[in-house]
């Protein structure tokens, strides 16, 4: 029960990662509050997670909603001992293909978002709390058509950086994870045929060096080592999950 006692909010928290991360906290012994913006998926959702979570909707890019979340966490959980920042979007375009709606996009959820979920948990972040924020693997590397999502991510990375510093005289620790390729329903999302998704997450995995896409387990273990206090050394740094396909 590595994190018995520990109550957790987790973005972006009803589906891949973060729903991984959610069930697998709770196995450790915390409380955890979800959020998402698709209610229809909540009653499922609430019935995987059980009596120990909470659902809730709200948007990360609204710092009204990331405000009232972190209202009715302190209201249920009386605190949060861990934030993981989990929420965000990615979507390939060249150069010459980001309009000012897909510019906002990217940068809102990603970046605002993640500024807006710390912003608005801090007054009920308790002293020597963990902050988990997800960047990405692409951040490390130059691939074609990702720029602005690899961008996104690169500021997020930044920001575990200065507010690891900005807040060590409360002892919280702000680290990131930059998961890999993964099995996420990400794809899904993009438009693409399930033939097209199926070939491209085929051709994806033979440029990885372990020959395969991560599982959204393989994230949510690392936050959990983020979280518990199993890390307590470990500030201001991006623990990388992919596989080795940045590295390698």
């Amino acid at each position: 029960m590595r994190l018995k006692s520990k109550s957790a909010l987790i973005t972006g928290g009803t589906s891949g990662i973060g729903l991984a991360t959610a069930k697998l906290f709770i196995s450790e012994g915390a409380r955890v509050a979800v959020t998402g913006r698709d209610e229809a998926a909540f009653e499922r959702v609430k019935a995987e997670l059980g009596e120990n979570a909470l659902v809730l909707k709200g948007d990360v890019r609204s710092i009204e909603d990331m405000r009232a979340i972190a209202a009715e966490i302190k209201e249920k959980f009386g605190g949060l001992d861990v934030v993981f920042a989990n929420a965000g979007w990615a979507f390939p375009s060249a150069l010459n293909d980001i309009d000012d709606d897909l510019y906002s996009e990217i940068m809102d959820i990603n970046v605002k978002g993640v500024v807006f979920t710390v912003q608005a948990a801090l007054p009920v972040l308790q002293d020597h709390s963990s902050v988990i924020l997800n960047t990405s693997f692409v951040a490390q590397t130059g691939k074609h058509g990702i720029s602005l999502t690899a961008a996104a991510k690169a500021a997020v990375r930044s920001l575990a950086r200065s507010w690891s510093y900005e807040f060590l005289d409360r002892k919280i620790r702000f680290n990131a994870i930059a998961p890999g390729g993964m099995e996420t329903p990400l794809l899904s999302k993009w438009g693409m045929s399930d033939e097209d998704v199926h070939n491209f997450k085929s051709e994806f995995a033979k440029t990885i060096p372990v020959g395969h896409l991560g599982k959204a387990e393989d994230i949510a273990y690392a936050a959990l080592y983020l979280a518990s206090d199993e890390s307590s050394y470990v500030v201001g740094t991006e623990l990388i999950v992919d596989g080795g396909a940045s590295q390698l």
